[in-house]
């Protein structure tokens, strides 16, 4: 044998070959997957997740939706890996994918902190009080809508309003004798309207946080088309209160609600300056961290000023010097949120919550919905997908009805409200830009379908949620939940309209959106 051929790495040579050694490539260019492949994942998404409501009911977004978006994240990896993926480029879509969010997952964090000093400070129970003092029975259906709107918007949780308040305004209709699916509608549409509107809520800061744009630039976009939604749905509540029975007074329970807030905090308009300059630094778009912080630790002030009792109760210690179980109380509210026993159930449930801490499994099932989507993306699967929608696709008004659509059948299919935000968002988030569409049209998009959508499918989690909650079957509050039935109409009808519809600016224009 002749002495041997030394090859530089990664050349390739054939003894006795006159064609030149070639530099061999460490990977091919990764095949295109098939539609049907792209299905898959999403099949086995919808099946997992309709399995984890039946088994787990409203409890399955607190930890099994995440394990079904996981184990269909995998399942979408495994098909990438076949087509020729590398998983180290999966794993890099995953990371940045999440990283897209974080923005949004710090927001939601600090959230957590506005809930629990609101509350402690007694912000929430004085917006909470001034709404119950609004309802009539003559006018229960537009006032019940209202109440909840306050409610949630001070909360930033439909799901919170609706299994308090609500709880306590469907049993004041139960003994008014009034129309249960009217009633569900009525405490429904208040909840989602203030949820959907509330920075404190994780939907409002999660779509644009996916588009790519800001919360509060998010929420003044969806202004066109909320104001005339929640408009009509109001209009529509008043004419149903005119039409309706109003037998009994069936205030009790709320007159009990109201005796039991005044007595475990003190209420005053003076309470709600934090809220007034929360929304001052809004107005002057100040960013969303430092304003919310700002309200927080606003918060954790005026609690030390006006609710000293009610903090000084929540501590529950007396061994340490008084102005350290103040700082401890506050800090406490930061991380942990406020507890409540006040005798009252209901309202030891409304205001019992909040801190950093409550946000956790929020943010592990955005985490894991975000995941799901940048692997779906990253092999190429959502590409697939989204080219079949987008084939139908001509103009500006078919292009919103396209997210509008995607978002709804998204709470059909998979269950969860997060995942119609998430996967939508990245699916169209392209086509916008292609467009020069600003990015706050997909948001609003996301929200006035993805959001509200997702309480009039019975097995997602939130129609499951509220009908286990108010005791009223999904498919008979449904056509009663006006606001949420009217907002993806106003927004189709906005969008082949033309109106309030913002473009990107041409490249290299000067000015901002």
């Amino acid at each position: 044998m002749g002495p041997a051929v030394e090859q530089a790495p990664g050349l390739a040579y054939t003894r006795g070959s006159t064609v030149p050694p070639t530099r061999m490539t460490d990977h091919q260019e990764p095949r295109e997957p098939s539609f049907p492949e792209a299905l898959v994942p999403v099949a086995l998404l919808m099946g997992l997740l309709a399995l984890s409501v039946y088994l787990f009911g409203s409890d399955s977004s607190s930890g099994p939706n995440q394990i079904a978006l996981i184990l269909s994240a995998a399942a979408a990896s495994a098909i990438g890996l076949r087509n020729g993926h590398r998983w180290r480029d999966i794993e890099s879509g995953i990371t940045h994918g999440i990283s897209t969010a974080m923005g949004a997952i710090l927001i939601l964090l600090v959230v957590g902190s506005v809930i629990g000093t609101w509350i402690l400070a007694g912000i929430v129970p004085t917006m909470i009080y001034y709404g119950l003092l609004a309802l009539a029975p003559s006018i229960f259906y537009v006032a019940a809508c209202l109440i909840c709107a306050v409610a949630a918007l001070a909360t930033g949780s439909s799901w919170t309003t609706a299994g308090t308040i609500g709880v306590a305004l469907i049993g004041t209709a139960a003994a008014q004798d009034l129309h249960p699916g009217l009633a569900a509608g009525a405490i429904i549409s208040g909840a989602y309207f203030g949820d959907k509107m509330s920075p404190l809520s994780d939907t409002t800061n999660l779509a644009p946080a996916v588009s790519g744009t800001d919360v509060f630039t998010h929420i003044r976009h969806m202004v066109w088309t909320t104001a005339p939604s929640f408009g009509a749905a109001l209009i529509l509540f008043t004419i149903a209160g005119l039409i309706a029975p109003a037998a009994g007074s069936g205030a009790g329970e709320l007159d009990a609600l109201l005796r039991t807030l005044t007595a475990q905090f003190a209420v005053g308009p003076h309470l709600l300056i934090p809220l007034v300059v929360v929304l001052g630094l809004i107005i002057r778009k100040v960013p969303a961290f430092p304003a919310l912080l700002i309200g927080a630790l606003l918060g954790g002030l005026f609690a030390v000023l006006f609710q000293r009792p009610a903090l000084l109760a929540y501590v529950g210690e007396s061994d340490l010097p008084q102005a350290l179980l103040l700082l401890k109380g506050v800090w406490m509210a930061l991380y942990s949120g406020f507890a409540l026993d006040s005798g009252n159930a209901v309202l030891d449930d409304l205001l019992s919550r909040g801190g950093m801490d409550s946000m956790l499994t929020v943010v592990w099932l955005i985490m894991s919905a975000l995941m799901f989507g940048a692997v779906m993306e990253a092999t190429g699967m959502l590409r697939v997908l989204a080219a079949r929608v987008l084939q139908a696709v001509h103009g500006t008004g078919s292009l919103i009805s396209a997210t509008l659509a995607t978002s709804a059948g998204m709470n059909v299919i998979a269950s969860d409200q997060y995942i119609s935000i998430v996967l939508p968002g990245r699916m169209f988030r392209e086509e916008y830009r292609r467009r020069s569409l600003d990015p706050k049209n997909l948001s609003r998009s996301l929200e006035d379908a993805g959001t509200l959508t997702s309480v009039l499918v019975p097995w997602n989690t939130c129609g499951a949620f509220m009908a286990q909650t108010l005791g009223v079957a999904t498919l008979t509050y449904a056509p009663f939940v006006f606001f949420n039935l009217l907002s993806p109409v106003v927004a189709a009808a906005f969008g082949f309209a033309n109106v309030a519809i913002a473009r990107l600016p041409p490249p290299g224009a000067a000015g901002t959106r």
